[in-house]
This record gives structure tokens, sequence and C-alpha cells, in this order.
């Protein structure tokens, strides 16, 4: 079994992401599947364009793009990717889509087909704070779920794909007193209990476990 794992650069005036950071300290194997790992651009399109390359050319058995959310306090897999670019802050390359389908034949909204329940499990179960996300916003993180789920129905025969983001990591909160961190080893623990859920559950129905929201 083969994980190709995507993790954005860094962006919005930050020196580090700790998604490609954490992404960086992944084994190389983990629970017997290969993880084959990716850094990919925080621009529109770009990003998708760099995974879209990557898979095409290692044929993984399941996607896993990973993020920063800066103010999550736990590890969030997020359930759905909408079809619209919403672009609060320009990406790197300074593109600021509003209000922009992401893929003018694509469906209003993709699920993440990866067991997000079951790995929020795991990942509590190794003792790092988890949580179903339902929302992955509308900007480059929404995108390249979107897109992979995308790219996982047009050209990959439906392969499992999906997104985790991330919290801050202590160095970004220095001066940001308000803000939640996590430890960059925490954050890769997490990982590897998601991709351990992954492989897991890979072809298998999610468990069944509160994960949702009042609002």
């Amino acid at each position: 079994m083969k994980i190709l794992v995507a993790a954005f650069d860094s962006f919005g005036g930050e020196k580090i992401n700790p998604a490609l950071e954490a992404v960086k300290l992944l084994a190389d194997e983990i629970a017997g599947a290969e993880i084959v790992k990716l850094e990919i651009p925080t621009v529109f399109h770009k990003s998708a364009e760099t995974l879209r390359e990557k898979a095409l050319e290692v044929k993984p058995d399941m996607i896993l793009c990973v993020g920063q959310a800066g103010g999550r306090f736990a590890i969030t897999p997020e359930r759905v990717a909408i079809n619209q670019d919403d672009a609060r802050i320009p990406d790197n390359e300074d593109n600021q889509p509003i209000d922009v389908s992401i893929q003018e034949d694509g469906a209003p909204a993709y699920f993440a087909t990866l067991p997000i329940k079951a790995m929020v499990e795991k990942i509590k179960a190794a003792g790092v704070p988890a949580a179903v996300s339902n929302s992955a916003g509308t900007f480059v993180c929404n995108h390249i779920m979107y897109q992979a789920l995308y790219l996982a129905e047009k050209e990959l025969d439906n392969i499992q794909a999906g997104f985790i983001h991330v919290p801050f990591i202590p160095e970004q909160v220095v001066d940001k007193p308000e803000k939640p961190a996590m430890s960059l080893e925490d954050i890769a623990k997490g990982l590897t209990a998601a991709l351990e859920a992954m492989v897991e559950y890979h072809g298998k129905e999610d468990i069944k476990k509160i994960g949702g929201t009042t609002h």
C-alpha cells in the first residue's frame, strides 16, 4: 500500500508551516504502508497541479493532504470540501479569488472518503487532541481537499482522499498569546496515528461516533 501525504509550505506571513514540518518527521513506512511525502505551494490551482503530477506518477492507494489552521486546539480531519474559492487573504502568488468555482464540472461539494472518525479516535488514543471539523474554510486548504477528491474521482479510480488541519506550533504564537499551540512532535504523532487508522480502515466503513457540532 502507498499513501501520498502532501503538505503546504508557509503562508500568511508565517516563517514555518507546522503541517509541512510534521510531515517531514513522518516515518517512510507506517503500518506497512509506504509514505510518499510531497511539499505543495500555498497557491490556488498550482497546488493541485503539483499534487496531480505526483499522484499520477506514484499511483497511491490513498491521498492525505495536510495544512495549518492557526487558532485550532486539536488536529482536525475535515469532513467536507466545497466547490468554492473565496480567499480572505492572497495566496503566495497574490491570487485572491472571490466566489469562484474550483471546478466547473465538479460536484458542489465532496465528502472526505477517508475514515475520519476512526482517525480522530486513533489520534486521541495516542494522547493527542483531535476532533472532526465540518468546515475546511474557503482558502487553499479547502481548495486542495476539493481538488484531491476531484482528482480521485476523475483520474484515480476513486481512491480514498481527504485533508487534515493542524494547529500552530509554539514558536508561531510567541506574539499571539491568545492562540493555542501544539508541539511539532505531537502533531507528527497525531498524523502517524491518523495514517495508521487509514491503513486499518482502508476499504472498510468508518466507525460510528459522535463528531457533529450544534452550529
